[in-house]
């Protein structure tokens, strides 16, 4: 008998929920023609600075297109170290090498799976640069220790906060995920808590230099135009875009609120599963806006084949660390992180998204007892 599967992801719902004032938005966009920096892209810009609590916010093309402004803008080049988790999608360590620096892994927690700052000292040599810590599955890293590591070495903090945007971290006051660093750096791609509808990302930070200088990168290192200070990329975002982002984040804090009322709901009916399967918690002082709701079982391929069998889609997030990668093959010996090869052999996603109905959770709380015991 086959079951109806339900969706890991539904877009449909949210934009349903947004249709008249998002194409009014978009009309006007396409009304003026100002396609590329049209007063839609400052508009949004005030709006994120002032949701995350940074004094300046920068859109760009991409979350990889931000990560590669802050690291640019803050000198990182060859012969450089910048150190980071081996545990996150490919584009927190390959801006690291197209900048010609060298990425420094360095092993995550056994509770959050962020950068375990009691492990980061150690990695620190004359050469290092930058620590960029990633806000792992929504959920921001110990950003207070980080800190105190790099203020000692007179390194720069950059947060990867391509999954937790707007997540909040106690020890930062009003601030939240994406304004935890020296420079933050987020993505908007589609499927990220806040999405526009195609790819885009920002950096933001409260050091005016950095902020003119990200200015100049996104738009291939001009200070006027036809002159060129510095080298830089096509890192813009377009203005259709921006105006759909100012749309959604208007509605993005009560998305936060479901996204976390669905975690919880997830915790407390999967709880009782360990140590079969480990549900993910989230650390004192801080809390997690859930891009992804992410459990840990021993044999990954089966769990996901009787969930499937039983209409529940599941993704994994991710099966390899970076450093085992055949791109990093000549890295690979250099380090040891067995917390992250472990996590990563077991680390499977559940279908998490605001919109989804309450009986979809339970539905898939229910088919996930019936797969593990």
């Amino acid at each position: 008998m086959s079951v109806t599967p339900i969706p890991y992801l539904d877009l449909k719902p949210q934009y349903r929920a947004m249709e008249k004032d998002i194409n009014a938005r978009i009309q006007t966009v396409l009304n003026h023609g100002q396609f590329i920096l049209g007063p839609e892209v400052v508009e949004c810009e005030k709006a994120l600075a002032e949701f995350t609590g940074a004094k300046y916010a920068l859109t760009a093309a991409s979350g990889t297109d931000a990560l590669m402004m802050a690291l640019m803008a803050l000198g990182v080049g060859r012969g450089d170290e910048v150190i980071t988790t081996p545990f996150s999608f490919f584009a927190t360590a390959e801006v690291i090498s197209l900048v010609g620096a060298k990425p420094v892994f360095v092993d995550i927690e056994d509770v959050a799976y962020n950068l375990d700052p009691a492990k980061i000292e150690t990695a620190i040599t004359p050469r290092t640069k930058v620590i960029m810590p990633v806000s792992l599955y929504g959920q921001p890293a110990d950003f207070r220790e980080i800190e105190l590591i790099a203020a000692k070495y007179g390194v720069a903090v950059v947060e990867d906060a391509a999954q937790s945007f707007g997540a909040r971290y106690e020890a930062a006051g009003s601030r939240r995920s994406g304004a935890l660093g020296k420079i933050g750096a987020t993505s908007f791609f589609p499927a990220k808590p806040l999405g526009c509808y195609g790819d885009g990302g920002a950096v933001f930070t409260d050091d005016q230099a950095l902020f003119e200088r990200m200015s100049r990168i996104r738009v291939h290192g001009q200070s006027a135009r036809y002159h060129h200070t510095e080298l830089g990329i096509n890192g813009r975002l377009d203005t259709l875009q921006c105006t759909v982002l100012t749309e959604k984040l208007k509605r993005y804090p009560w998305e936060i609120e479901q996204r976390q009322k669905i975690a919880a709901k997830y915790t407390a009916g999967l709880r009782a599963l360990a140590p079969k399967l480990i549900v993910p918690e989230v650390r004192s002082g801080r809390d997690s806006v859930w891009a992804q709701y992410t459990v840990l079982v021993d044999d990954r391929d089966a769990f996901a084949a009787r969930l499937k069998e039983l209409g529940v889609p599941t993704s994994v997030h991710y099966p390899s660390p970076l450093h085992h990668q055949p791109v990093y093959a000549d890295l690979k010996a250099l380090f040891h992180c067995p917390v992250a090869e472990r996590v990563s052999a077991k680390c499977i996603s559940l279908p998490l998204y605001a919109d989804m109905p309450m009986d979809h959770v339970e539905r898939v709380i229910e088919a996930v007892k019936k797969a593990v015991l």
